[in-house]
């Protein structure tokens, strides 16, 4: 257990009490409380522009969570079923809820008492969506008002932006501008492709050689190729929109489109602004893109949802590495604004700030979740603080105003690559504080210490069968792999945190809640010529690319003997496996860590029996691979997991303490995001299942 959680398990339980007494002066259903969801409403992805998935209302409490039932289900078969419907969490406005469902991402409004459909909406064919690898991860809609007119705002996996009635279904009159496409409305809609490649020199480049725009197919895929995952933010009356590309992990030229990001006038649908991710000559940070990659180089698209803060007119958005997740030797650089936050001006898109958080990512770091904001009171000085959970397991703590870390974060230096081509950065940005909330690479330092006896085969365990990595260990190939088979990544590709499970917060007091895992992922370059195929975006095919899973060299299997044979493989190393960590941002102070749902149950029994393990108080439930739904209350945190048999629930635990107070049973697991809105009197709970949706209430 690293050294900040087990700190934080010596904190004594009275002055957990103590200082979380705010948590127990619960408001009253429905009514606004500042900071979180107003008048139960949920208008935003994340509850509020802050992101903080907090609710305050408190109907529902530890002494009645059992007591929670079905209000009502809805079914979206007929939108086609799947991750499509489970990724995307609904906004709750005036007794309706919207959300998006099946590959097309239709939009749907459903009558919040009982479920029943409202109206719906589903973008005609094109050959553009037909492409998205992303067609399946629509997240949400955004909400906004023109003049008292409530607007539903969607982007598409054809990357079109629709303005849509909240009311009626119908497309906003005299807003955008036409679509060349059959089936299209003549109004409430904008092609985003169009205004994303103006100005673009490879778009130039292909124009002066006598290419058209197709409006069906967009963007030529020699070019690069442009998508949605999550939804626009509305923030005074601008519609900032966030874009997705190719994913990393399966791309083999180095060819692609940045993502920038586009601002549109919510009262008329004008393009008001476009920020470059990839900075051109002149701008602020062109010159951390060297060979001229910059010309040619995408990707640095903000597919994590994204966050904001109105009242100073900032827009937070949180970015993915470039082009491509695991090599760049052909972007020599730190690479701006890759694995960042940028803190734009809504009004301008001019850049407030910026810090990056990986240079020249090639470990597939993307920023996966939207920052949590809050204001916080740190050695006695009140700070509008923002915070970012990422995969590499730290919360980068930041004045959102400024940008200036809220604590030290130190410039260490890192390893460095052995692959042909590859220029790394010397060194990366490590926050001092609050410490890492799960591992971060594999060290002595992590291995259980229950006796020495038991920590000395650890140790000798360890060593033999290489399992010692530092953070940001660098992928390898056949030249320098050293019959390794591969470089092991942790955390790896799902974190750390994830899109999976984003962080929640209470805004009153300053306590984020974070849901992680400690996964590694063992990753082995090969040539680019292995791994390409003819339905690639760009036009030249990279030196390395990460070989195709299973392709890669087997690690060698260990000749030494296990003593901890019948355990789960990272039984040596300090758990929970899987964890939700209770952070005052106050103090950067853990207030407790508890397993995510709980271990199965033969683990837990080998655990328990183990001959090693005899006669010793330990905490047989290391918690489940994977990431948690949650939303916040006054009094609980509302977390979705599995018990020790594999039935999925949705827990509630005491905020101040993480005991779990209360357990519902649901029908299949939920991950991505949960909501909590109160509709006439009444608190819900709404949990989201791949076939559709479940509201919970107590009994009327």
């Amino acid at each position: 257990m690293h050294n900040g959680i087990r700190a934080s398990r010596r904190l004594s339980r009275l002055s957990l009490v103590a200082g979380l007494g705010a948590f127990l002066a619960a408001p009253t259903v429905g009514v606004a409380q500042g900071p979180g969801t107003e008048d139960g409403q949920w208008h935003y992805l994340g509850g509020d522009a802050w992101h903080t998935r907090y609710l305050p209302a408190s109907q529902i409490t530890a002494s009645n969570f059992d007591d929670l039932e079905v209000a009502w289900e809805w079914n979206g078969a007929s939108f086609g079923t799947g991750a499509s419907i489970m990724r995307s969490t609904p906004s709750y406005v005036d007794g309706t809820l919207y959300t998006v469902a099946g590959r097309h991402r239709s939009v749907v409004a459903l009558d919040a008492g009982t479920g029943e459909m409202k109206w719906s909406y589903r973008e005609p064919e094109t050959a553009r969506f037909e492409y998205s690898m992303r067609s399946g991860y629509g997240k949400g809609v955004a909400y906004g008002e023109i003049d008292g007119r409530k607007v539903i705002y969607i982007s598409t996996p054809g990357f079109f932006l629709h303005a849509i009635d909240a009311e009626t279904g119908d497309h906003l009159e005299g807003w955008g501008r036409s679509v060349d496409i059959d089936g299209f409305p003549e109004s409430g809609v904008v092609d985003m492709v169009e205004d994303l490649i103006q100005d673009w020199g490879p778009w130039e480049a292909h124009v002066a050689a006598g290419g058209t725009y197709d409006p069906d197919r967009g963007l030529p895929l020699e070019l690069g190729y442009i998508t949605a995952s999550s939804p626009p933010i509305v923030v005074n009356d601008v519609v900032v929109i966030s874009n997705s590309a190719e994913q990393g992990y399966n791309q083999s030229r180095i060819e692609n489109v940045p993502g920038d990001i586009l601002g549109y006038d919510a009262r008329t649908g004008e393009l008001l602004w476009k920020f470059h991710v990839i900075p051109r000559p002149g701008e602020v940070g062109h010159e951390t893109w060297e060979n001229d990659a910059w010309q040619w180089t995408g990707d640095i698209s903000s597919w994590a949802p994204l966050a904001a803060d109105p009242e100073r007119g900032l827009v937070y958005i949180p970015t993915n590495g470039a082009t491509m997740d695991w090599y760049g030797g052909f972007r020599p650089g730190d690479n701006l604004f890759s694995t960042s936050l940028i803190a734009l001006d809504v009004r301008t898109g001019e850049r407030a700030w910026h810090f990056q958080m990986v240079r020249h990512d090639i470990w597939n770091y993307d920023t996966p979740t939207a920052p949590v904001l809050m204001d916080v009171t740190v050695d006695g000085e009140e700070i509008p603080g923002i915070f970012q959970a990422t995969k590499q397991a730290w919360v980068y703590a930041l004045n959102r105003e400024t940008g200036e870390p809220i604590w030290p974060i130190e410039d260490r230096e890192v390893p460095q690559s052995g692959v042909p081509g590859e220029q790394l950065s010397p060194t990366q940005p490590f926050p001092t504080w609050p410490a890492p909330f799960d591992l971060q690479g594999r060290t002595e330092e992590q291995l259980i210490d229950y006796t020495p006896d038991i920590r000395a085969l650890a140790l000798e365990y360890a060593e033999a069968t290489n399992q010692f990595v530092p953070l940001f260990n660098p992928p390898t190939y056949e030249g320098n792999d050293n019959g390794l088979g591969g470089a092991n990544i942790c955390p790896g590709n799902t974190g750390g945190v994830n899109i999976t499970g984003p962080a929640v917060a209470d805004p009153t007091s300053g306590v984020m809640f974070i849901t992680s895992h400690s996964g590694c992922t063992r990753t082995y370059l090969d040539a680019g010529s292995l791994r390409d195929n003819p339905n690639q975006t760009g036009k030249t095919v990279v030196d390395f690319a990460t070989a195709a899973p299973g392709s890669g060299p087997r690690p060698p299997r260990p000749t030494v003997e296990n003593p901890f044979e019948g355990l789960p493989p990272d039984f040596i190393f300090d758990g929970p496996r899987g964890r939700i960590s209770a952070i005052d941002m106050n103090t950067g102070e853990y207030l407790w860590v508890i397993p995510h749902g709980d271990a199965p149950a033969e683990e837990q029994e080998a655990i328990r029996n183990h001959p090693l393990l005899q006669g010793l108080d330990i905490e047989v439930n290391r918690g489940r691979g994977g990431h948690s739904a949650m939303i916040v209350t006054p009094e609980l945190v509302i977390a979705s997991g599995q018990d020790s048999a594999g039935d999925p629930f949705i827990f509630g635990l005491d905020k101040a303490t993480g005991e779990r107070v209360g357990a519902v049973s649901i029908p299949a697991t939920s991950r991505y995001g949960m909501s909590g809105w109160v509709h006439e009197g009444r608190q819900y709970v709404l949990v989201q299942q791949s076939s559709g949706l479940i509201a919970y209430a107590l009994p009327e």
